[in-house]
């Protein structure tokens, strides 16, 4: 077992205990795909820092992220937890033109549902994917075997999700998690590529922010936890 997993294997690496903020991992994998290694820059920010200054952005500029920019949040997205390896994730990544595909889509499911709805409204709607330069949708396989459960895998993939907020805030892009009736939408799904029945966890619109919003606070954990000693 341990022969056939070694390409995984983890070890032990020296490092220097100089404070909390400097501290490293004292586990490393041995061997690392360049697609899966997201590499630390000065400009990065500490783990516990992009947690609690994370913020959803709805105003984000139109200026292209780079392709190399994008391909680290999905690496983020993927080292996500998730039970019996299954790797539930499906993430179709839209810019440019693709953006305003999906959004012909959604205003011809609206007017198929709603043909009484002023023109105004199918604008809007025809719109709503141009809020950002980047949106990734991340869809959630359905369960491949009896022993896999769907809420697991749902958690999963909203995990991946979270990696994937928390990375473009640690790199300065501003982000918002979107839902709604477009993520139940069958004509969406399946110009996404999704089976009707199978979840989209969300639209997650990435950016550059058009500014940075003062620190707010938010609830504690305390009503939400109780404690067995």
């Amino acid at each position: 077992m341990a022969r056939a997993i070694r390409h995984r294997k983890l070890r032990k690496a020296d490092h220097a205990d100089d404070g909390f903020q400097n501290k490293r991992p004292s586990w490393r994998l041995r061997k690392m795909s360049r697609c899966n290694c997201i590499n630390r820059t000065e400009d990065s920010m500490e783990l516990f820092e992009a947690i609690q200054t994370r913020h959803s952005l709805a105003k984000l500029k139109q200026d292209p992220i780079p392709r190399e920019t994008i391909e680290k949040l999905l690496s983020a997205a993927v080292q996500a937890p998730n039970h019996y390896k299954v790797r539930p994730w499906r993430f179709v990544v839209l810019t440019g033109e693709g953006r305003n595909k999906l959004g012909e889509v959604m205003a011809a499911s609206q007017m198929d549902r709603q043909p009484d709805l002023p023109q105004q409204a199918f604008d809007k709607t025809r719109s709503l994917p141009l809020r950002a330069p980047l949106l990734i949708a991340v869809g959630v396989d359905k369960p491949s075997e009896p022993k896999v459960l769907e809420i697991e895998n749902v958690c999963a993939v909203s995990a991946a999700c979270q990696n994937i907020l928390l990375a473009a805030h640690a790199m300065g892009l501003g982000a918002k998690w979107r839902t709604g009736e477009w993520a139940r939408d069958p004509k969406v799904k399946e110009f996404l590529g999704f089976e009707a029945d199978q979840h989209i966890a969300g639209f997650l619109y990435i950016g550059y922010p058009e500014f940075t919003p003062d620190p707010s606070e938010r609830p504690t954990y305390e009503d939400r936890t109780v404690w067995l000693d």
